[in-house]
Order: C-alpha cells, then structure tokens, then sequence
C-alpha cells in the first residue's frame, strides 16, 4: 500500500504553521506497515488542490489530505475534491444536525457560515470525527480513494486512528525493531547490512543522528515474528559489538545497566567537554547510584591540581595528550573514590591547540587492576564553525561513554570505519 500526503494551507507555506502532520501521519503509517511515498504542501488554492490530489493518485494507492475542511472560504478541501469527482456539493442533514447540536450544547448561536462543514461532495463517504466538528471525507477519484481530514492535530490524529487505519492496513501485519549503534558512520552500517537488505519481506530504515545510528528492521508477510527474529539475528552478526542496544535504549541508560549490574560506580574528569559527560550521566533518575561525581578541570594548572595529571608531562606535551586522558582518567577515579575513571581532552575549536587540530580528542578509562585504556577516535568534522565546535563536544560525550561500556564489557577499543 503506497500512499501520498498533501498537507493544506496557506499558514503552511508561509511558515506560519510547523507541518507536524505530515510528520507524525508518516511515522503512524509507517508503523502498520503502509508505505509513506510523497508528501507535498499546498496553498489555499482551488485548482492548485485539485492537481495535488490527482497526481498524487496517478502514483498512489491512496491519498490522504489535511486541512481546508472548516467553515471559511478559504477551506476549500471539499469544494476541490468536489470539482475533481465530478460532484455537486450537497448538504448532509445527518452533518447539519450534527453541528447544531454541538453549538447548542455550548451554547452558543450557529453562524450561517459554520454550515459549510456539512456540505459534502455527492457520493463521498462521510468520515466520523469524534473530536471536533468538521467530518472527514473519503472520496473515489481515479486511481484511488482520498481521504480528507481536519488540520487540527488532535482532530486528525484521532481520525487517523478510529478510521483511516483501519480501512487501509486491514490485516496486513508488520513487526519492527530497532537496534543501536555508536559511532559507526551510516554508510558503513548499509555496507555491512547489504545481505539483510536482500532478505524477502525485510525492510531497514537508517535513522542517523550522530554520533549514532539507529536501524529499524521492518517485517512484513506470513511468519513476520520469525522474519523479524532471522533479520536481527544476523544484522547483529554483522555489526558486531557496535550494538549497544535496542528500542529506546540510550547509551547513558545502558552504561548504568552495567554499572548497577556489578554494584559499580563511574567518576568522570572533562576538559573540552566542560561538565556535558557528568550531564549526560545525570540525565537518568536514579543515576546517583552508579554516578559519584566529576571534575570540570579546564584550565590546565587544574589537570595537575585536581587530578594529580604529572607538572612535566603537562609542560612536556601540553594538556591534549594520551598519557594527559589517562593520568586524568585515573586522577578522578582515586579522588572520587570511583570504581571507573573516565576522562576527555582535546580541540574543540575554533583554534588548534598544543600543536593538535580541531577535532583531536583523547578519551581515557581507568579500571580496578589494570592500565588505562586511551582511544584517540577520528571525528568526521572540520572547520572552525561554532556548530562544528558543538558537534565536536556532542561526539566526544559520546565516545567516552562508549569507551566505558566496551572497558566494563571487556571490548576492545571499537569497531573500524572501514566499509
């Protein structure tokens, strides 16, 4: 089932109104397994409507329009599917009787105008909206069937619900699940899931926001449990122990799992990052169990004050440096009293430092009984923007929680980029 969206209204195109919609009609769809194939806007105009909607079933299977079904002259919904249908429009008594209770029951006076909400092309269905007054309409065109619903968010998503849903999924079934990666470059993840692509009634959606990736495996047909079971299974053979998790598994949720899970706590050390880690670790409730505290050590004499980082390896190399991660990693550790340690430096930008470009950062883990673990990742950003500035922060919170899962589980220091 392919279906088009057109979205209606002046305040749309003009920016007035965010088109919320059409991006939560997308997603709803989606998840009953209706494909979404094209969503375009449109003015408050006659003609304009009308060559949306029947270009829009030249492609599709169904249509579905919001917006331009109140009782101004400019919501001309009905009067444009009229037109294109062929039809009078005609005065629904079940719609007029409608609207007369409703404002009789708020009692308020009908407005003559407010009747144009019951006129309806001849022959369309009439589609029952059970939050607000203006009803839908499913009209029969060529190549398809339209259905037109309110713009007012609540009203249409609760028609989208109570109505549109159930007449174009039916019984078609669809499972899904989403797994989690970090810090895997989006064109790597498709490489390596090529085979699962291939799969018969399989379907994956990327959705990267760096500095992750997120995969959803669609299944469709008969067996779509089993489908959906094989499609993870070896999607998580191929990426490896890039997976940190599924659903709406974040990476600081996980790293509290795992800390909770061995009655272990984690303190972090920050430099570029400024106090985002301690942030992002506080982020979840109950996070004091696992989470003992952090050092904000920006300035470098406070590398050596704070965390005891070495007055010669600072003067020797700077303060964005390997050993400087580790020896900060450890310093927060000891201090705070933590059974895990984790530290960052490096550039944030505008300006190179010490020698180091923009984008160079070092992240340490120090562990119970063992040498600190230092990662020095590659960032795919340049330039001196201040937007590249809070990427660059944004990815390094990133890295170093990522580095501390891998360091409880045992992993080695990532995957490579390398497709």
């Amino acid at each position: 089932m392919r279906v088009e969206l057109v979205t209606i209204g002046d305040e749309l195109l003009l920016g007035d109104t965010v088109n919320g919609n059409a991006a939560w009609i997308g997603r709803r769809l989606a998840e009953h397994g209706l494909e979404v194939t094209r969503s375009v806007v449109v003015g408050d105009e006659l003609d304009v409507i009308i060559e949306a909607v029947t270009e829009a079933l030249a492609r599709a299977d169904a249509v579905i329009t919001t917006g331009g079904l109140g009782p101004t002259y400019d919501d001309l919904t009905r009067d444009a599917l009229a037109k294109a249908a062929g039809a009078a429009l005609v005065r629904d008594p079940g719609l007029e009787r409608r609207l007369r209770e409703r404002v009789a029951a708020a009692g308020r006076e009908l407005q003559p105008m407010a009747l144009r909400m019951a006129d309806v092309p001849d022959g369309a269905g009439i589609l029952v909206n059970s939050a607000g007054s203006a009803a839908g309409l499913r009209v029969e065109l060529e190549g398809g069937a339209v259905y037109a619903l309110p713009g007012v968010p609540f009203e249409m998503r609760t028609m989208i619900d109570e109505v549109v849903l159930p007449e174009l999924a039916g019984e078609h079934r669809v499972a899904r699940r989403t797994l989690r990666t970090a810090l895997l470059w989006e064109s790597v993840v498709a490489t390596r899931l090529a085979p699962v692509e291939a799969m018969d009634g399989i379907k994956l959606a990327y959705l990267p926001d760096s500095p992750e990736v997120r995969i959803r495996i669609s299944a469709t047909g008969p067996d779509v449990e089993a489908r959906l079971a094989e499609a993870e299974r070896q999607a998580r053979e191929l990426l490896g122990d890039a997976v940190y998790g599924t659903g709406e598994e974040t990476l600081d949720r996980v790293v509290h799992g795992l800390l909770a899970e061995r009655s272990a706590t984690v303190a972090a050390a920050e430099s570029l990052t400024g106090g985002l880690i301690g942030a992002e670790l506080t982020r979840m409730p109950g996070s004091s169990a696992t989470f003992a505290g952090g050092i904000v050590a920006y300035a470098t004499a406070l590398k050596e004050q704070l965390l005891g980082v070495p007055a010669d390896l600072l003067e020797a190399h700077g303060a964005v440096h390997p050993d400087v991660a580790a020896a900060m990693a450890v310093g927060v550790r000891e201090r705070l009293g933590a059974t895990y340690g984790v530290a960052v430096t490096g550039v944030a930008g505008p300006d190179a430092q010490d020698g180091r470009p923009v984008g160079t950062i070092f992240v340490g883990v120090a562990s119970p009984g063992g040498e600190p673990r230092v990662a020095s990742p590659s960032l795919p950003v340049s330039g001196t923007s201040p937007e590249n500035r809070a990427v660059i922060r944004r990815m390094t919170v990133a890295h170093a929680l990522e580095q501390l899962r891998r360091v409880i589980l045992g992993l080695g220091t990532g995957p490579a980029q390398k497709e």
